[in-house]
């Protein structure tokens, strides 16, 4: 059972100014609930995030958000988060690369923001619930609990940045895109019968606080400018200088400007980054090659698992699935090991366990075990 089908609650719908959160809120206040709409604003100086429509920070964004809850028939604000999203978000963002790691800074919003600040000021104002335009289901159990679980459509699950919810936080969210099968055209089908002005407006893309999508600019202006370091290969040797590791993340192949092929031919990727003496280290694709990891700040969605137990996991916000078993050790260490060794994961990164479609929970990769390989003529 969805939380949706219960009685009419008081309902706070997050609108970001695009098509899934007008839609949602629509069909919240469709299914009888009390909606208030509300735009959180994110940035001190809105002009300076990204503009057009591809963003969920921008000036444009808050008027689609309240044209679309003027056509709803609902009440409509704008909430000034901008310095709780300085602090948890980018300034987070900011720091986990300088340190070597790849954030995910959509999973630490729905943690700090929209599941934490905004929860927070909606239940202290009598509120019953917090809606958001998410590709998730929040189901009822018959004990009365909460369980996240992916959405129906799994080309369209958004469950991975959700991992970081508590079952508290869950009783109090609303996801109506989540529990139907329905594609993103047949959605802004539904947002254009509605008469809802962003039934065309593109999806946004990249990260909402770098205005011109240069992450490396933006980090360097951040950090201090270019640190020209160098780049190695496993054995230490120098292939050539970057200006800056924190531009660079685990798996990466593109923009390395080593400038002369490897020995064998084959293409190079970022296998570790070191922030300590700037360095980056290269190497062939194989090396990439995890076959267990060490996650730390675990968050549950219900109650924490005991004893080793059998999963699949999540890597990447778009990433698939692969089994692994698993373990909380001491209550605040999950240790991870694969059944097969996968490639691309990166200290940063969220792992999201789960259990069919339930959603586990959720940890930050802290460190990473590649498998052993056998040496050239070995």
């Amino acid at each position: 059972m969805t939380q949706t089908s219960q009685r009419p609650l008081r309902v706070l719908a997050a609108m970001s100014g695009g098509v899934d959160s007008a839609v949602a809120a629509a069909r919240a206040a469709e299914a009888g609930h009390d909606v208030t709409g509300v735009h959180l604003a994110l940035s001190a100086n809105p002009q300076s995030f990204r503009t057009g429509a591809r963003g969920c920070c921008t000036i444009e964004d808050s008027r689609d958000a309240r044209r679309a809850a003027d056509v709803i028939g609902i009440p409509f604000y704008v909430w000034d988060l901008a310095e709780r999203f300085r602090e948890d978000v980018v300034e987070d963002f900011v720091a986990e690369y300088e340190a070597g790691r790849t954030p995910n800074p959509c999973l630490r919003c729905n943690e700090k923001i929209k599941f934490a600040a905004l929860l927070d000021k909606a239940l202290a104002l009598g509120f019953d619930a917090v809606c958001t335009g998410h590709y998730a289901t929040v189901v009822l159990t018959e004990d009365g609990s909460r369980e996240l679980h992916r959405a129906s459509d799994m080309a369209k699950d958004q469950s991975y940045v959700l991992g970081v919810l508590d079952e508290k936080q869950l009783a109090h969210a609303m996801f109506p895109l989540g529990d139907t099968l329905t594609t993103k055209d047949e959605i802004r089908a539904e947002a254009e019968r509605r008469g809802l002005a962003v039934a065309k407006k593109p999806d946004s893309h990249d990260i909402c606080f770098i205005a011109d999508g240069d992450t490396q600019g933006f980090l360097a202006n951040r950090l201090g400018g270019p640190a020209e370091g160098d780049i190695l290969d496993e054995s230490g040797t120098k292939l050539g200088t970057h200006e800056g590791a924190f531009g660079f993340t685990i798996g990466q192949r593109k923009g390395l400007k080593i400038g002369h092929p490897a020995p064998d031919g084959k293409p190079r990727y970022v296998l570790d980054i070191s922030p300590v003496n700037n360095t980056v280290t290269v190497g062939p694709v194989e090396a990439l090659d995890v076959t267990a990891l060490t996650a730390i700040k675990p968050r549950w969605c219900g109650t924490p698992p005991s004893g080793p137990g059998t999963y699949t996991a999540q890597l990447r916000a778009h990433g698939g699935e692969t089994e692994v078993t698993a373990e909380l050790v001491d209550g605040s260490e999950l240790n991870v090991t694969f059944t097969e060794p996968v490639r691309g994961v990166a200290p940063g990164q969220a792992v999201v366990l789960y259990d069919g479609t339930r959603v586990v929970g959720s940890a930050t990769i802290a460190t990473t075990v590649r498998r052993e390989r056998v040496a050239a003529g070995g």
